[in-house]
């Protein structure tokens, strides 16, 4: 019987293409087999192996561990650091609505924990908008317009936290984030008061800018909601009140440069 190079190759190939297949699939469930002990371990082997996923960066192994120890040992003395660490590693996994959740979990449930402060930082920072960066400035594109809501929460977070624990390691850091969520809003009431100037309704942006003077005093929106006071009353026939919030203007704001009109100084809202 004759046999051509052909026929030989071919089985060969096949046998070690199903070798490799066998092979592979025996590591993979291998590796399932692993992963289903650990998550069958003890509570302190599932704390470490928690631990160490979260030190090495793989945050969502780390969840996994957290998160199984939490379910099956929640009375554990583990179990309270691995709600801490799972708040943490939420975070980090750029998850800020578990982080909330887990945060207010942690604190309802834990009222006089000496990590409470921990878990209103870290809730803080969950609602914490973003800065702007280098694109932003480049498009035009003003953060300040975006709803302040989690602007908001964020501040009264930290505010919490300020008030509560005064001594805190993350009060410091609380306050110098409160100046820029405080900073924000200004700026976004003072747009928002734009906004209706530029479509004449004169009284609502009168209204606008005087609640970002009384409420964010100091901040630097503040020199903008003023101007936007002075053209509003002199657009409302208001001369004697316009002259007089402009020497305020010049008494608190001397080094500002001051727009010909309001419309002329580019907000970009909307």
């Amino acid at each position: 019987m004759f046999f051509s190079a052909s026929n030989c190759v071919i089985p060969h190939r096949a046998r070690l293409w199903s070798l490799l297949g066998i092979l592979c699939l025996s590591l993979f469930i291998t590796g399932c087999s692993k992963d289903v002990r650990d998550l069958q371990s003890g509570a302190e082997e599932l704390f470490k192996l928690g631990n160490k996923s979260m030190k090495s960066g793989n945050y969502q192994n780390a969840i996994t561990y957290f998160e199984t120890l939490e379910a099956r040992y929640p009375f554990s003395n583990q179990a309270k650091q691995a709600q801490l660490n799972l708040i943490y590693t939420y975070y980090k996994n750029q998850d800020p609505e578990a982080v909330v959740d887990a945060a207010t979990q942690f604190e309802r449930e834990n009222p006089i924990h000496p990590r409470v402060d921990y878990a209103l930082y870290m809730r803080g920072l969950a609602y914490f908008p973003p800065e702007h960066k280098g694109y932003h400035r480049l498009l035009r594109i003003d953060l300040a317009k975006r709803p302040p809501v989690e602007v908001r929460e964020s501040f009264s977070v930290f505010a919490r936290l300020v008030q509560r624990y005064p001594e805190s390691i993350y009060t410091e850091d609380a306050k110098q984030r409160m100046v820029f969520l405080r900073n924000r809003l200004a700026k976004h009431e003072t747009l928002v008061a734009d906004y209706y100037f530029r479509r004449g309704a004169y009284v609502a942006a009168l209204n606008r800018a005087k609640f970002t003077t009384v409420n964010y005093e100091g901040a630097p929106a503040v020199a903008d909601a003023m101007y936007i006071m002075v053209a509003s009353y002199e657009k409302l026939g208001m001369q004697d009140l316009a002259a007089e919030t402009r020497g305020v203007l010049n008494q608190n704001y001397p080094k500002t440069k001051k727009p010909q009109t309001v419309k002329k100084k580019r907000f970009y809202f909307f």
